[in-house]
């Protein structure tokens, strides 16, 4: 090990203590070591898992349903405009006693997971071929982000005079809402891959397919999940929209169609319903999708510690 009684070094003529430098550089080293150690997950605690993630939305909720009683109680609307709480809690139990609530459920989750599914396919390569040449990028990419912006209820008409009144309207107004936003959000994740990267992929031999496998995909997936994740939002909005339009005794009740019949009976009880349901529909694909997709990510790539997810 070398002291302070060795020369330095003629060439560098920088006098630098070798012997302080190499317990700096241990003790860099130790830091690093101890920034990529994980923290051990231990044993959850219910006290703070209840404080932190259970009591926060809860009591966001009595807050809503606490202002909207009040608003109900003062009458600042007649009753069957503004209905209270209760009025709307009654319409969903009616549901369910009949045996139809999770019907009109399932009829527009199926329809979204099935349209989401379809507009992966078709999103992740148009993004790839956008992101990855030039002249794509060129030629498509403001159309791509034009039609992001555009709102979905806009296509519904079309989508009537090229398919009638199906599920092939329902569908093709959904991948018009989702297939741009996914192709975004995989551009914007390619285009934040440092190329450095990209090039050692080159030197290894990845190229064609194998690279988009194991460099492009993996290095672009904070991007790409944000794009699935705002692209499954688009879907469901787009579904919703088709769904109050497109209306056929052989299309079965989704939830748009719904809430489009209570209007139709001006039942405001059965349409904050239906809102409601959308709602809750729309939150637990987030949570029981998205999110734990998300914080998977971040912990893999050190961005959350384990304790803290």
């Amino acid at each position: 090990m070398a002291t302070t009684d060795h020369p330095t070094d003629a060439g560098t003529g920088t006098g630098t203590d070798t012997g302080t430098t190499e317990k700096e550089l241990a003790d860099l080293e130790a830091g690093l070591d101890a920034l990529e150690t994980r923290t051990s997950p231990g044993k959850p605690r219910w006290g703070h898992v209840l404080r932190t993630r259970a009591v926060p939305p809860l009591v966001a909720v009595a807050l809503v349903l606490a202002v909207w009683q009040l608003a109900y109680l003062s009458g600042v609307k007649p009753d069957y405009v503004l209905p209270g709480p209760w009025d709307v809690w009654l319409e969903i139990d009616t549901m369910w006693r009949r045996g139809t609530l999770l019907d009109f459920v399932w009829t527009s989750v199926s329809r979204g997971i099935l349209g989401f599914a379809v507009a992966i396919a078709i999103g992740t390569p148009l993004g790839l071929l956008i992101a990855r040449f030039a002249p794509v990028r060129a030629a498509i990419g403001p159309i791509v982000t034009g039609l992001q912006s555009l709102p979905s209820i806009a296509w519904v008409p079309a989508a009537i005079i090229w398919f009638g009144l199906s599920n092939g309207t329902i569908y093709a107004v959904i991948l018009l809402g989702a297939v741009p936003s996914i192709a975004n959000g995989i551009v914007a994740g390619v285009d934040q891959i440092p190329p450095i990267h990209l090039k050692v992929g080159r030197v290894l031999g990845a190229r064609g397919f194998t690279a988009v496998r194991h460099i492009l995909l993996p290095a672009a997936l904070p991007g790409y999940l944000a794009g699935l994740k705002q692209g499954w939002a688009f879907a469901w909005r787009s579904l919703m929209a088709a769904e109050l339009i497109v209306r056929s005794p052989d299309l079965g009740t989704g939830l748009g169609q719904l809430m489009e019949n209570h209007r139709t009976l001006s039942n405001m009880s059965g349409v904050l319903a239906s809102i409601i349901l959308i709602l809750l529909v729309g939150v637990a694909i987030d949570l029981l999708l998205f999110t734990p997709l998300e914080r998977r990510l971040l912990r893999n790539r050190g961005l959350l510690t384990r304790t803290a997810g």
